[in-house]
């Protein structure tokens, strides 16, 4: 029995892909193998480690417990969509950078997902407030102390971006 293909259209990062997948292609597996987008992380395929979230509209979503078919006609963003149109670092990723959030960086891209979502939604977090936002991602190696000052640095680099524009 042949599996049925769908053709579908994916706005990833502000760019149209049309995509051929099968009805059970994980949205995970979509973004890496078809469109080449290989800074999303497939940890535990299970929707606990967080390492494969994305953006779905603006709000962070398990890539590998998402069917590609069903982010059809929906604006994606990958851990490669984050930087800033001249191709710096966005905030998120540069406070990574200043207060050493990562170590192996596996759970990174999840992490800065996850992060730019939370920041849109309260962008001047509590430390609390902070851990809570990356509560939903797991990391072996950083002890998320860095992971939750970077919030609070990311959110102040935005809150700098803001008042100089």
């Amino acid at each position: 029995m042949t599996e049925e293909i769908h053709r579908i259209r994916l706005r990833v990062n502000g760019v149209e892909h049309e995509v051929a997948v099968p009805a059970r292609r994980l949205l995970s597996d979509a973004l890496r193998h078809d469109l080449g987008l290989t800074g999303t992380h497939v940890g535990c395929e299970h929707g606990v480690c967080g390492a494969c979230t994305i953006l779905v509209d603006g709000a962070p979503m398990r890539s590998c417990l998402t069917f590609a078919v069903s982010a059809a006609g929906s604006e994606l963003t990958t851990v490669e969509g984050l930087a800033r149109p001249d191709g710096s670092l966005g905030p998120v990723q540069q406070a990574f950078r200043e207060c050493h959030g990562l170590q192996c960086g596996f759970c990174t891209p999840g992490f800065l997902t996850t992060i730019t979502a939370g920041l849109a939604e309260n962008p001047d977090p509590t430390e609390d407030e902070a851990r809570d936002m990356v509560a939903g991602n797991l990391c072996r190696c950083t002890g998320y102390q860095n992971i939750v000052k970077a919030v609070c640095r990311a959110a102040e680099i935005a809150r700098e971006d803001r008042d100089s524009a």
